[in-house]
């Protein structure tokens, strides 16, 4: 994995770090994945260690958890 993919909710937490993280590390570096709209996409999220959203898997894999949005559970229901 070359670039991170930084999963959201949709919610205005969670956008406005979307828009901070395309700012910082640049559009292209990073996959958007709001799991809010693309439910398919919570495993994935959740197996690679995401806990709550906003969260960034970086391209050695690991997982950070920026402010707080939504737990994953919140997420699924």
């Amino acid at each position: 994995m070359s670039t991170s993919i930084f999963y959201h909710a949709g919610c205005p937490v969670c956008v406005s770090a979307e828009h901070d993280i395309i700012n910082l590390i640049g559009e292209q570096n990073v996959e958007i994945v709001n799991i809010g709209e693309d439910k398919n996409r919570i495993a994935e999220a959740e197996q690679v260690g995401v806990k709550s959203v906003p969260a960034l898997l970086t391209p050695t894999k690991n997982v950070l958890h920026i402010n707080f949005g939504a737990s994953i559970e919140d997420v699924k229901a």
